[in-house]
Formats: C-alpha cells, sequence, structure tokens
C-alpha cells in the first residue's frame, strides 16, 4: 500500500528530486534504496510570509507494491454509429465529442474557423496589426478560444464532472503530467497548439468528422425540435446538436433570437487589462528584491467590493503577454496568456466589475435578451475610437487612471500591435471606471507598489464571459423549448474557462446518451 505525506520546503529543496526522496524516506522510517517510486501528487508556494516555502504532497511506494497504471484512454470506432452535431471545436465542444465517442456516438464538430497551422498564421498577421480574419483569429478556430488562451487549469466548481479526468486527458493527449498536481495548473500557449492538434487528430482517428471553416448560419427546427443546422446551402443533420460555440460567437446569439429560440440577459463583467513589470509583482509577492533561480513567477489574485459592486483580478498571466482578442476591426478587446516557461518581463491580468442587467436596462426595449451583447459590443467601439490605427490599444498609466490624469507617455509593453495614450478614466462608462479606480487603490493597500506609473491599464478586457445565456432544462439538460439542442460552455452562459467548459461539455454529452436519440 503506498504511503502519502506533505513535506515543507524551501524551493531549492522542492525542485531536487534526490532530496525530497531522501526526506520522504526519513520520514516514513524505511532506506531510500527501498522506495520504487516517489510521485508528486499536490505542488503548492507558502508566500504568505519570508522565507517562502513550497508544500510538497508525495505518494511513495515501497518495494514489491503495486505501482500506478499508466494514463491511456480506448476511443472505439464509431465511424457507422449515430451522429450528433457538435457546433464548435472549443474545450466544451471538444471534450463533448471524445466523451460521446466513449459513448458509442459519432461527433460530427462543424468550426468556423480554420486549423491549427493556418489559424497561427492569422493570428500573426493580427499582432502585426494588419487585417483581422473575422472567423479565425484568438477567439475563433481549431480549440476555440483555449487554443492561445494561456492553459491555466482551474476551476472553482466541484458539481461539473471528473475534474481529474479532465486533467488526464490533457496529459493523455501531450499535457505535462505536473498539472496533475500543481496547485493551479497551466499548460502554455506554446504547447496548447499541439495538444490541440492531437485531440482534433483523436477524434478523426474514432471516425468522428470535423469540418473547418463551417460557419453555422441557420438552425433546421420543426414541431419543436431541432433537425439539424444550416453551413451555408447544407443542412447537417443529427440526432442531437451540441452548441458550444464559445462567448465571442456574436451572430449565433442573433441567428437564434431571429428564429424565436427563447434567450435570456445574464449579468457579466468588463474592465481592463492590468500590466505590471513581472519583478515588480515578484518583489511584491516574494517578499523579497528578487525571486530567485527555484520560484516561478509570481502571480496574483485580488477581489473588493466597490459601492456593493464586485471588482476582481481575472485570467491572471505571470510571466505572459497582453494580445488582440477582437473578431472585428470595429472594435478593441485585448485579453492575456503566458507560455509554459512564463518568462516575459511582464504581468498582465484582467480586472473587470461586474456589469448587472439593470445597468443596460435602457437597451432592452430594442434589443431584449441582447441588451447586455449590445452594451458590451458598444465598450469595445469606444475603444477602439480611443485607440490608434489597426489594433493599437488605448492605454493609461495606472497611477493616471487612478488620479484622473493624462499620460503623456507609455511604459514598454508585451502588447505587439502597440499603445497610444489615452483617457480611459473619462470615456469608459463611470459605473465602470469608478469602480475600477477606487478597487486598484484599495488593491495597493494589499499589495504596496500595485498602484504604479510603472504600468498600465490597456483597454478593453470585456469578453470575461457572455451576456446571454441559452437556457436549458436543469433535468435534460436541452433547450426547454427546442428538443434534441443542447447549449453548452461559456457561450451558453454555463461555464468560465477551459476545465468547467470541458467538464460542461462532457456533461452534454452523458445527458444525450441517457435519452438515446
Amino acid at each position: 500500500m503506498s504511503k502519502t505525506i506533505t513535506l515543507t520546503l524551501s524551493p531549492k529543496q522542492a525542485a531536487d528530486v534526490s532530496y525530497y526522496t531522501s526526506e520522504a524516506a526519513r520520514c516514513v522510517g524505511v532506506r531510500e534504496d527501498n522506495i520504487a517510486l516517489v510521485r508528486v501528487v499536490k505542488r503548492s508556494i507558502d508566500a504568505r510570509r519570508s522565507p517562502v516555502k513550497v508544500n510538497l504532497s508525495l505518494e511513495l511506494f515501497i518495494d514489491n507494491e503495486p505501482q500506478p497504471e499508466p494514463i491511456h484512454f480506448d476511443y472505439g470506432d464509431v465511424s457507422h454509429a449515430t451522429q450528433v452535431v457538435v457546433v464548435g471545436s472549443g474545450p466544451a465542444g471538444l471534450f463533448a465529442a471524445l466523451r460521446l465517442i466513449e459513448l458509442g456516438y459519432k461527433p460530427i464538430i462543424l468550426e468556423r474557423g480554420r486549423e491549427v497551422l493556418p489559424r497561427k498564421q492569422d493570428i500573426a498577421q493580427i499582432n502585426r496589426n494588419n487585417a483581422i480574419n473575422p472567423d479565425s483569429n484568438y477567439a475563433f478556430g481549431a480549440g476555440g478560444a483555449g487554443t492561445f488562451s494561456d492553459g491555466k487549469l482551474f476551476t472553482r466548481s466541484k458539481k461539473r464532472g471528473d475534474y481529474n479526468k479532465a486533467l488526464q486527458t490533457l496529459v493523455f493527449h501531450g499535457a505535462s503530467p505536473e498539472i496533475l498536481y500543481e496547485a493551479h495548473p497551466h499548460i502554455g500557449t506554446d504547447r496548447l497548439p499541439r495538444i490541440i492538434t492531437n485531440i482534433c487528430e483523436q477524434i478523426v482517428r474514432a471516425g468522428g468528422e470535423i469540418h473547418f471553416e463551417s460557419r453555422v448560419t441557420g438552425f433546421e427546427i420543426k414541431q419543436g425540435r431541432i433537425r439539424g443546422v444550416r453551413v451555408g446551402d447544407t443542412l447537417v443533420e443529427g440526432a442531437a446538436v451540441v452548441l458550444a460555440t464559445g462567448h465571442s460567437a456574436k451572430d449565433i446569439y442573433y441567428t437564434l433570437h431571429r428564429d424565436g429560440v427563447r434567450l435570456e440577459a445574464k449579468a457579466f463583467a468588463m474592465g481592463v487589462r492590468i500590466e505590471h513589470p513581472q519583478r515588480l509583482i515578484d518583489s511584491i509577492q516574494y517578499h523579497a528584491p528578487h525571486r530567485g533561480d527555484y520560484l516561478p513567477a509570481a502571480s496574483y489574485s485580488l477581489v473588493n467590493q466597490v459601492q456593493g459592486r464586485g471588482v476582481y483580478s481575472f485570467c491572471m498571466c505571470p510571466g505572459g503577454f497582453i494580445v488582440p482578442a477582437m473578431t472585428s476591426a470595429s472594435e478593441s478587446v485585448v485579453n492575456g496568456m503566458s507560455p509554459s516557461q512564463r518568462s516575459s518581463h511582464w504581468a498582465n491580468s484582467g480586472l473587470v466589475t461586474e456589469i448587472r442587467v439593470e445597468d443596460f436596462a435602457h437597451l432592452e426595449a430594442e434589443y431584449g435578451p441582447l441588451a447586455g451583447l449590445k452594451y458590451q459590443q458598444q465598450l469595445e467601439q469606444l475603444a477602439r475610437e480611443n485607440g490608434g490605427e489597426g489594433q493599437i490599444a488605448p492605454a493609461q498609466r495606472i497611477g493616471d487612471f487612478v488620479r484622473g490624469k493624462s499620460s503623456t507617455s507609455l511604459p514598454p509593453t508585451s502588447y505587439l500591435p502597440g499603445l497610444v495614450c489615452s483617457r480611459l478614466d473619462e470615456w469608459m462608462p463611470r459605473l465602470i471606471s469608478d469602480a475600477l479606480r477606487e478597487g486598484i487603490a484599495t488593491f495597493d493597500r494589499r499589495m504596496r507598489g500595485y498602484m504604479t506609473n510603472e504600468g498600465i491599464v490597456v483597454g478593453v478586457e470585456s469578453r470575461t464571459s457572455t451576456p446571454v445565456r441559452i437556457p436549458r432544462d436543469k433535468d435534460t439538460l436541452q433547450h426547454p423549448q427546442v428538443e434534441g439542442l443542447y447549449p453548452t460552455g461559456e457561450g451558453a452562459g454555463y461555464a468560465g474557462g477551459i476545465i468547467s467548459a470541458a467538464l460542461d461539455g462532457e456533461r452534454i454529452a452523458d445527458a444525450i446518451a441517457q435519452r438515446k436519440p
């Protein structure tokens, strides 16, 4: 029987396999040469005070004890099985497809964007401040927004499904085994494209289909049941339709609304990307001028209530980059990501405040349940109008933003298309700018130096989640009005990140199988 122990070590000791193996042997009272395997099951950093410590939970296997089997998945041949249409190839769509294969169904994935390699080329054009392909960008294409998003794998939900299985699925398709035990697992945007390619190839090998550059333009609904979807003049039929389009597919919401499919407005969040020098965040979080050789780039998580409205950091990217996440030339939208080594000179995070349904009630008469979508679009267009040419984004030094002052220059940035000085504190809606400014001032009292003119705020971080929910029955997970239509993931309003979307996609596949279409 294996033994599990937790050691509290210095960062250098926790990076030395021979040291912690020897310590583990001493703690359990066996000779080191009697240990057949030491496996890290959890690693977390305790930076609450100096010196920083690492908590390392280890599973020890002594000689002659059975060792764990390697991770393996068997996907059978579903090439002639009942077809299920999956709209979108983001985490929800891909994991729904993998689970459908496990359950004996053939997924037909329709993805508006392009495969990984040509999608990389389209993204490179955006980073060079060239034209935006509205169907192939940071939001759309193989793997959806997850492919170039950073790859943080954290969810607060314990109800959606098997979190560990989702991580194991990613490892099986090429992710580092470290994601199985890190307290805040992260893959890295440099590794995600290969993992997404492997998953797509796995789906096709098992008999599923993936059709890229296939934007869904309509839904075939008869007598309260969906028969399939339209891609231009082509009807793609299936026993069920999984709608996993992501939070940026605005046209899908408009199409559903036009066709009389019930939608609901929901609260969401918007704000800015805030960027600091990574060395500054390291010094604040690790209580030292330098982080040293054995600690990762430091991160943070901040939340506060400002006049009853939540303000919080979102998708924090240590050692990362700010990227242009717009899907149209009429918008300025930014997001963040980190490579696997988190090695850039900057740390960035979304910094957002909640937007309530009553905040866009003045748009309901004209836009109905899409009022929040219109409110979001108006802010993105404001950012575009106050930015520079192409993808050049509006920005302001952090201290100037909080104090209501113009920035006459900007520090170096990770944002490749470039920045232009802009008064975000003036042109953003007051409910957003005032909440963010007060929030930053509060966060500076918790992290001294956070409100610095060495850092910047960049506009706008507007797609933390969708302003629209596509309703579904709590028992069957189908749309209550359209039999066979299964909304899932971030775009439907039921997830908020790679893992939660993946688990929601698997849950939808299980719901389809239970009804045996």
